[in-house]
């Protein structure tokens, strides 16, 4: 039987995923359509929930270098939220998608996944040991045997198609829209901001060139399989703003958009779906890189421990069952947002009354923290509040110095950490897949004892020695010798 897995797209998400495999030892093969990395891309953006994963991986300080900059504000339906009421988790960091998609491949490769570019999934084939992929590249067609196959090939995928994984509701809450970095004459006048029609953005993006973007709701683009052009955007501006400025230059031009719906289901037996694979919601503040990144770090160490054979019987179906909900979650809140700009002489009343309630600290935070509000597992009754959250944050001082909590989970395994010396513990038996670590106690985290998954969530926290031990064989399997 193989044991490599076969991840069909590289994007951030499939690049993420194959980095957390490779991490955890496990063979990764990317299949990447496009044969050439390009320095453009659509998203322009990382969340703040996202660098969390990323300094767990020791990567988030790099894109920091690069010029990263926190957006003051974050629309909810083209109204502002206020970012006072949360931290720096819920914000919105300036950062093109492109430049966050090459540090993760160069952080996979090192770490041994293979990227093939050039290489595109068109069929597979799976029995109850394996999957055979079918796959067409310049030299013809040829045949990749894996454990897993896992679909990072965006909202038009192939292998959910060839999987039969149908869409909920995903006729319903459409929108087409075009972007394009483009080079406008020195003083020329545009009417940006949401229209009847639809939304017309701008946005600087360096010298002499700003970022167009239309949305248009309940629309389809004419021609969508040929390339974008300066024309289709100039008309775009024209139906929603009434006026286009006139382009000088056109750097680059790119199409999005489509339903905001979500996958009947994120896995068929060895096969899965990650990000826009599985869901796909109406652009704002990033959250679709988001979710596809928690996806990926849900899944990697999952898959990694069920080809090492220590994985408790049916952790493998815990990846839909806590990501499909918040996948479901940060749909509802996509087409809340939708339904509160279109059509808008009708929503008008909504829209005004919405924006008074902006004015409570609570509403703010909870509209800022909705897309991203999952937790995993989800804290039962009686659970510490600790339970499902991240602490990466967290700043750690033990024998051997400083340290932060996202510092420890940097080898990909999973942590118990230790505020007393005498916290009983029973880790022993799981030495081989988690790590312990002493340390002063903290105002943060109020409990002697906090064990971590490898995606960084709490499992568990307090000082119940039973329970902590069924934790340990909850998510890490049973105890070796």
């Amino acid at each position: 039987m193989s044991r490599t897995v076969v991840i069909a797209g590289g994007g951030p998400t499939g690049l993420m995923l194959a980095g957390e495999l490779a991490l955890a030892g496990v063979s990764a093969v990317v299949l990447e359509p496009r044969t050439e990395r390009a320095e453009h891309s659509r998203g322009m953006a990382v969340h703040g929930r996202s660098l969390e994963l990323l300094e767990q991986r020791g990567l988030a300080d790099e894109l920091r270098e690069q010029g990263m900059f926190p957006w003051p504000r974050t629309p909810f339906a083209f109204l502002w939220l206020d970012m006072d009421s949360v931290g720096a988790e819920d914000y919105t960091y300036g950062m093109p998608q492109w430049r966050t998609e090459r540090l993760l491949e160069r952080h996979a490769v090192e770490l041994g996944a293979e990227v093939r570019h050039g290489h595109t999934v068109v069929g597979f084939e799976q029995t109850a040991d394996e999957v055979t992929v079918t796959v067409r590249s310049d030299d013809g067609e040829y045949e990749l045997g894996a454990a897993y196959l896992v679909g990072c090939d965006g909202e038009n995928s192939t292998v959910r198609e060839l999987a039969g994984i149908g869409r909920l509701d995903h006729e319903v809450s459409t929108y087409y829209g075009v972007l394009g970095d483009v080079e406008v004459r020195e003083g020329e006048q545009f009417d940006a901001g949401l229209h009847p029609a639809g939304v017309f953005g701008a946005i600087p993006i360096g010298p002499g060139t700003l970022r167009f973007m239309t949305i248009e709701f309940d629309a389809r683009p004419d021609g969508a399989d040929g390339p974008v052009t300066e024309a289709e955007l100039s008309a775009s501006i024209e139906r929603v703003a009434g006026r286009a400025p006139r382009i000088e230059r056109a750097q680059y031009l790119a199409r999005f958009g489509g339903p905001s719906t979500v996958a009947e289901r994120f896995r068929d037996g060895r096969v899965f779906l990650v990000g826009d694979a599985a869901h796909v919601s109406f652009v704002s503040g990033t959250q679709g890189l988001n979710a596809g990144l928690q996806d990926a770090v849900n899944l990697g160490w999952k898959l990694a421990a069920e080809l090492k054979g220590h994985a408790p019987e049916g952790l493998l179906d815990t990846y839909h069952a806590e990501r499909y909900p918040a996948a479901v979650q940060a749909c509802a809140h996509a087409r809340a947002q939708m339904a509160l700009m279109h059509p808008l002489t009708k929503v008008a009343p909504l829209r005004k009354l919405f924006g008074e309630l902006l004015r409570f600290e609570e509403v703010n935070r909870y509209l800022l923290r909705l897309p991203t509000a999952a937790r995993h597992p989800e804290p039962a009754p009686g659970d510490h509040p600790l339970v499902g959250r991240r602490i990466g944050g967290v700043s750690l001082l033990t024998a051997d110095g400083e340290t932060s909590v996202a510092q420890t989970l940097r080898p990909g395994r999973g942590v118990l950490l230790r505020f007393a010396e005498e916290a009983a513990t029973t880790v022993a038996g799981w030495r081989d897949r988690v790590d312990t670590l002493t340390a002063k106690a903290v105002a943060e985290i109020d409990a002697s004892v906090v064990l971590l998954r490898p995606d960084g969530c709490v499992a568990y926290a307090g000082e119940d020695t039973d329970a902590l031990d069924r934790a340990l064989r909850t998510w890490f399997g049973e105890p070796g010798r």
